[in-house]
């Protein structure tokens, strides 16, 4: 992921070694035919990352349904479909809202008139009381007459928005761009306020959620970048937020990692390198390696010449391995020199 190589090492000397019959230790011979380089190996300071499993999930994720009650008259996408946002994906029978936003209006239309009407009324009367010539109490029918015209005219409108509100559930659109994972009901289908009828998922953004003790995460907190494998692929992730995990003593780590490529899928097998104190290691260049089938070794400079022995690795940082026993700080190692203008 671009960092620097994290070991240190004291380069001694190079040499060039041909035909040599080095000496060996557990039966294991070298030749050493190229330039070389001895390494000189010192303890690192590398930071005790734990690997906790993991799971990923969609950033956001949505099951789609309806407030209506009604027939469903044309499901517009399949399993698998990539949608825009705001795209219409079912479509129910909205005859009968038609028939209410019908009514709603009429009475809208009919609450308009009668506020008009009571409205003229109580200007007349305002201007004959003002000349004495209607009593107070025809003034005051007609002032609760205009409130009441007034309250049923809110009324009213109030009812056909709600009408309208409703008319929008009768087609279900995408909340975001994403894709079908789930197409739930089919034409003719007969559905119910709160029913399931799509499952749609961003995938451009995933978020990877470890479970680790909270000594663990003690060093983890919200921006932290953290090293992430899934499926294999190693990947730099943001984290989230550390959450305690209800009834039990753990945390949930939660990063986000981008995906546009859609390269992940959610589910996949995934770990979230989790840093903890730093500790020493001995680091040794991958190039130093020697391999004979599951035997991993590295060639050691005894007495000027080359011996194999064999060691135990651990985790690769960054072009390095840590060797976790079979070599300590001091030894000397053969490491192919870099060729010229590398």
């Amino acid at each position: 992921m671009g960092l620097r190589f994290p070991y240190s090492i004291i380069a001694v000397a190079s040499v060039a070694a041909c035909g040599v019959a080095p000496a060996t230790e557990s039966a294991a011979t070298v030749a050493v035919a190229d330039p070389v380089q001895i390494l000189v190996l010192r303890d690192t300071l590398v930071p005790d990352d734990v690997e906790a499993p993991a799971t990923t999930e969609p950033v956001l994720s949505a099951v789609l349904s309806t407030k209506l009650m009604g027939r469903v008259m044309e499901v517009r996408v399949r399993e698998g479909d990539v949608v825009a946002a705001g795209a219409v994906l079912v479509r129910l029978d909205d005859r009968d809202l038609a028939a209410r936003r019908e009514q709603a209006d009429a009475g809208v239309r009919a609450a308009d008139a009668a506020h008009n009407e009571a409205r003229l009324q109580a200007d007349r009367l305002r201007s004959l009381f003002a000349d004495s010539a209607a009593p107070r109490a025809h003034l005051d029918a007609a002032e609760a007459g205009l409130v009441r015209a007034e309250q049923a005219v809110r009324g009213a409108r109030a009812m056909a928005a709600e009408v309208e509100a409703l008319t929008d559930y009768a087609e279900v659109r995408a909340p975001f761009g994403g894709v079908i994972v789930q197409s739930l009901v089919d034409p003719g289908a007969f559905v119910a306020p709160g029913m399931p009828l799509v499952r749609i998922e961003d995938p451009s953004r995933l978020r990877v959620v470890a479970a680790v003790p909270p000594s663990t995460a003690s060093a983890v907190h919200r921006g932290s970048r953290v090293g992430v494998s899934i499926e294999g692929t190693s990947i730099t992730g943001t984290v989230e937020g550390v959450v305690p995990v209800s009834g039990a003593a753990l945390v949930n780590v939660q990063v986000l990692v981008g995906n546009a490529s859609r390269r992940f899928s959610s589910g996949s097998a995934a770990t979230v390198s989790v840093p903890g104190a730093p500790r020493k290691a001995l680091l040794v260049p991958l190039t130093a390696l020697v391999r004979n089938g599951d035997l991993a070794g590295v060639r050691v400079s005894v007495g000027g010449r080359p011996v194999t022995r064999w060691v135990r690795l651990g985790r690769e940082r960054a072009g390095a391995v840590e060797v976790l026993s079979g070599l300590k700080a001091g030894d000397s190692i053969v490491v192919p020199a870099a060729p010229a203008g590398a």
